[in-house]
């Protein structure tokens, strides 16, 4: 199934119920038309992080189940499966083949061979400060081969996670072969997992690297074109960066929106949000949580200076249960600019507030992905988080079978899932239509959004200080009908 404008589900193949076979088994009773769409997150046998250290891109992880289970998904929503483009697990075949066989690896060219890309005497201390880095030390590792001898390679995020030299025609061809096989087995889209790290090059801080990552998104599109799978490529950086994909025609992803809609709804000030929501492309997914942390980088200069360190305090202040330390190293976070939690901790569990961003995300542009902890209106687990001592596992609870069953009864889901199925089956929200945003007042926000043809419109009418809102519909007479009045809740 195609990529289609309904909204999407993010989760792990084992946190709604045990399994591949328990999740469609949600999905079809717990999530009936709530979503059209699943972002299943990696499912192939891994090394670690979650999955993001994939060993084999063709298999299923048998604790998950199997293709065939991953087929059954993809005859009823339209699926996006990651694809790690920047590294691969140093346990898999290519890597082990290469510790084996060193220079006679037919997998040598694969990897980037530190030595290699340094010229005599590089790098220096300004090499290493240049690079745009996720730890706090040069992104390499030293490797030991079979023969003994010892070797550099290099390494962007984990231990575990050893990159890809994208310049190289085995590369290519593992890239060729590996989308080949995904796309056969159900991808409709395919997010490019740190995209932006995959090109390096002499003089540069290795991020976003112009115009040769245009290169090699244009080299997969050319791969996934013929197909019709959707490309979107993950990028966690300024919005300026991720708006060029925009400009190339590429879906990109709203993290942005995450934080201003929190801004707004801690100060009470519409502006930014409104500001923001004018100036979106239509062609995005929407975000308000993901399986990371909440990114604060995204929203820089939508935001000032100021306006975010405020936000950051007030979601320690107002959240339940966030505090710094679980966004620092001791509970080994990578990344300094995400803060671990759920969205709805967040908001301090509060209902009415959780409902008006979310209802704020259904009428932004774009098609909204919900994470599966947010669409539960899950608060943050601390059992997990101190079990494992891993920050962003705060926002990563294991939910039961019967446990969805009773979190699904909850007024704040019911309402959650109203508002998703009613944004699945309105024309109004059609990505070639018509966005309006109004501020009748600093504290005030009205969207009206308008099908491509005119004859079907949904207004979100919303007051940030007292968190009251209304959802309205029209078939393009002049009579609105009320979908949802938060006063009533």
């Amino acid at each position: 199934m195609k990529l289609t404008n309904k909204a999407m589900l993010i989760t792990y193949p084992d946190s709604l119920g045990n399994n591949l076979k328990d999740l469609q088994h949600v999905l079809s009773t717990n999530l009936d038309g709530v979503v059209g769409g699943v972002h299943l997150l990696p499912f192939f046998p891994s090394a670690g992080d979650r999955g993001f250290s994939p060993v084999d891109y063709q298999q299923v992880d048998p604790k998950f189940g199997n293709w065939e289970d991953v087929q059954t998904l993809a005859k009823k929503y339209y699926l996006m499966f990651d694809f790690m483009v920047n590294h691969i697990s140093k346990h898999s075949k290519y890597f082990q083949d290469f510790l084996k066989n060193h220079n006679q690896s037919a997998y040598r060219d694969l990897f980037i061979h530190w030595d290699e890309f340094w010229p005599a005497g590089r790098p220096t201390q300004k090499d290493i400060d240049l690079i745009y880095k996720r730890k706090p030390k040069a992104p390499v590792q030293e490797i030991t081969f079979a023969d003994g001898e010892k070797g550099k390679v290099w390494n962007t995020f984990g231990e575990d996670q050893i990159d890809l030299d994208v310049t190289k025609q085995a590369t290519k061809d593992f890239i060729k072969n590996t989308l080949d096989f995904l796309m056969k087995n159900g991808a409709s889209i395919i997010r490019l997992d740190a995209f932006a790290y995959a090109v390096k090059k002499l003089d540069t801080n290795d991020f976003f690297v112009e115009p040769e990552i245009w290169d090699l998104l244009d080299n997969i599109n050319k791969i996934t074109a013929p197909h019709g799978t959707t490309l979107l490529p993950e990028i966690h950086e300024n919005y300026h960066i991720v708006r060029k994909l925009t400009d190339h025609d590429y879906f990109s992803y709203d993290f942005a929106l995450p934080i201003v809609t929190l801004y707004s709804l801690y100060s009470g000030d519409t502006t930014r949000l409104a500001g923001w929501l004018k100036s979106s492309p239509m062609h995005q997914f929407t975000t308000l949580d993901t399986h990371d942390g909440i990114g604060v980088v995204d929203a820089k200069d939508i935001l000032s200076d100021d306006e975010l360190d405020y936000t950051k305090s007030e979601m320690y202040k107002v959240g339940a249960n966030v505090k710094k330390v679980y966004s620092s190293t001791a509970y080994h976070n990578l990344d300094v600019y995400q803060i671990n939690t759920t969205y709805y901790s967040a908001l301090g569990d509060n209902d009415p507030a959780y409902l008006l961003a979310r209802a704020t995300q259904i009428f932004a542009p774009g098609i909204p992905q919900v994470y599966y902890v947010g669409l539960l209106a899950g608060k943050n687990d601390l059992d997990l988080l101190e079990k494992t001592k891993e920050g962003r596992n705060i926002n990563r609870h294991y939910y039961s079978l019967d446990e969805i069953n009773q979190e699904t009864k909850r007024p704040v889901v019911k309402d959650l899932f109203s508002l998703l199925r009613f944004r699945n089956t309105s024309s109004a929200f059609d990505l070639d239509g018509r966005i309006q945003v109004d501020q009748p007042s600093s504290s005030q926000l009205t969207v009206t959004r308008t099908s491509a043809d005119g004859k079907t419109a949904a207004r979100l009418t919303a007051d940030f200080n007292s968190k009251l809102f209304t959802v309205e519909a029209t078939d393009g007479s002049n009579a609105w009908e009320k979908v949802l009045d938060s006063s009533n809740l």
